[in-house]
C-alpha cells in the first residue's frame, strides 16, 4: 500500500473466523525446551498428508501439557535440530478454545495447539496483547506455561476510543497497563509493550487523534518501564516513524515492526531506526512482499504466525516455497474437530515451519539459516529467559 504499511492482522473474515467476542477481535487479537528433531519430506502435500504421516501428537490421551515432560516427536529419517520463536501469536482469542462467535463449537484444545507447535520445534511463544483485558489474558497464559509462553502488554491503536471512555478516565487506563506491564514483568511473563502504534486505514474503528494521542502515551510507559516494542503501523508511516523515533533512542533493545508488508524503502526505514521485522503469512502474500522479505537482512528477522490469522494460502505467491515442509495436520471444519485436527481457517504456531521455509526458499538459503537467526535476534531483543547470545 503506497505512503503506508500494514503491521498487525487483517479484518474481517479469515477463513472460518470472523468477529468473536467485540468487533476489534476480527482484527486481532526458565526452563528450557530440548531439541526436537523435525520431519522432511519433498514428495508430500502440506495441506492433507496421508494419516501415516501424521505426527504422536495426534494420539496423545491426555490434553494436559508440560513444559518439562512433553514427549520429543521424530517425525523421520532426514532431520535436524531446529527452534523457533513465534513472535506474534494471538493465543488469548476464544477460538483456540473451542468458542467461535460467543458459542462453545468444540473442545479447548489449548493444549493441543501447543503440542503440535512443540513438536515442529516451536521452544517459544510471545502471546499478544491487544488491550487491557487481552493483556491480562496474555500473561495468564504465560503464567500457566512458564518457560514456554510470554506476553505483550498494550493497547491496539483499533482500540484506542476506548481510552477516553474507560471508566476512570484514560489516564485510568494508562496506569493500569503501567501496572500490569511492570508487575508482569518483574515476574518474567511481559517481554514486550504492545500491539501499539497507528492504523489510518480503519479509522471507522478509532480516529486519528486519540491514536496519536494514546500511541505517544503508551510509547512513554514503554520507555519508562524499558520493555522492547512490539508495533503495528498501516497506512500511517509519517506519523508513526515521527513519533516513534525520539523514543527509541531511549529504548537500548528498540523493538519489532510486527505482520510487515511494506514496501522495500519502509522495511528500509525501520531497519534504520533500528527495528528488527517480524515476517509471517501476510508478509508473504505477494511477489513484491516476496522481494521484500528476500532484502530483509537476517540478523533484523524475526518469524511469526499471528493466528488465528495470517495463514499462507494456496493461492499465495509463497505457497511455491513449501515443497519440503512439515505437513500440516489434516484441518476440518470447526463442527467436525476431532482431538488431533486443525480447524480450517485457524492459523496456528504449528505453521512457523512453513513461514521459516518460504522465507529459506526466497533468500535461498537453509531453513536452520533462518531459525537460528531468528531465535538469536528474539532472544537478543525479549530474552524470554535464555541467556543472550
Amino acid at each position: 500500500m503506497k505512503g503506508g504499511f500494514f503491521v498487525g492482522s487483517t479484518f474481517g473474515k479469515l477463513g472460518n473466523i470472523t468477529k468473536t467476542t467485540s468487533p476489534f477481535r476480527a482484527i486481532k487479537r526458565n526452563r528450557v525446551c530440548p531439541p526436537v528433531t523435525v520431519w522432511r519430506h519433498s514428495q508430500t502435500s502440506c495441506t492433507t498428508p496421508p494419516s501415516s504421516f501424521y505426527p504422536p501428537f495426534c494420539k496423545r490421551e491426555s490434553s494436559t501439557y508440560s513444559p518439562a515432560s512433553a514427549p520429543l516427536s521424530k517425525m523421520g529419517d532426514t532431520s535436524t535440530t531446529i527452534r523457533y520463536v513465534d513472535i506474534g501469536i494471538n493465543l488469548s482469542d476464544p477460538v483456540f478454545k473451542g468458542r467461535y462467535h460467543g458459542k462453545q463449537v468444540h473442545d479447548d484444545d489449548l493444549d493441543d495447539i501447543i503440542q503440535r507447535a512443540r513438536d515442529v520445534g516451536c521452544r517459544k511463544f510471545m502471546v499478544t496483547g491487544s488491550d487491557l483485558e487481552e493483556s491480562k489474558h496474555a500473561i495468564e497464559i504465560a503464567q500457566k506455561y512458564p518457560g514456554f509462553c510470554y506476553a505483550t502488554v498494550g493497547v491496539h491503536p483499533c482500540q484506542a476510543k476506548h481510552f477516553d471512555i474507560f471508566p476512570g478516565g484514560p489516564e485510568k487506563l494508562l496506569d493500569e497497563l503501567r501496572s500490569l506491564a511492570l508487575d508482569s514483568k518483574k515476574a518474567g511473563h511481559a517481554v514486550a509493550f504492545g500491539e501499539i502504534g497507528l492504523d489510518y486505514d480503519r479509522l471507522f474503528l478509532s480516529a486519528k487523534e486519540p491514536q496519536l494521542k494514546y500511541f505517544e502515551a503508551q510509547l512513554e510507559i514503554a520507555v519508562e518501564i524499558q520493555l522492547p516494542l512490539f508495533l503495528h503501523s498501516r497506512a500511517a508511516s509519517d506519523d508513526f516513524e515521527r513519533l516513534l523515533a525520539p523514543k527509541l533512542e531511549k529504548l537500548p533493545n528498540r523493538g519489532l515492526v510486527h505482520s510487515f508488508t511494506g514496501t522495500l524503502e519502509e522495511m528500509n526505514r525501520m531497519v534504520a531506526l533500528g527495528l528488527d521485522i517480524g515476517v509471517n503469512g501476510c508478509s508473504l502474500k505477494t511477489e513484491e512482499n516476496l522481494e521484500v522479505v528476500k532484502a530483509i537482512p537476517l540478523d533484523r528477522l524475526q518469524i511469526e504466525t499471528d493466528g488465528p490469522w495470517c495463514e499462507i494460502r494456496p493461492s499465495h505467491a509463497s505457497s511455491k516455497f513449501l515443497t519440503g515442509a512439515p505437513p500440516l495436520p489434516k484441518a476440518v471444519k470447526k463442527e467436525r474437530w476431532q482431538k488431533g485436527l486443525m480447524v480450517k481457517g485457524r492459523n496456528e504456531p504449528v505453521a512457523i515451519a512453513q513461514v521459516a521455509h518460504v522465507i529459506a526458499g526466497v533468500k535461498g538459503i537453509t531453513v536452520e539459516e533462518v531459525c537460528e537467526a531468528a531465535w538469536t535476534n528474539s532472544i537478543k531483543m525479549f530474552g524470554l529467559g535464555e541467556e543472550a547470545p
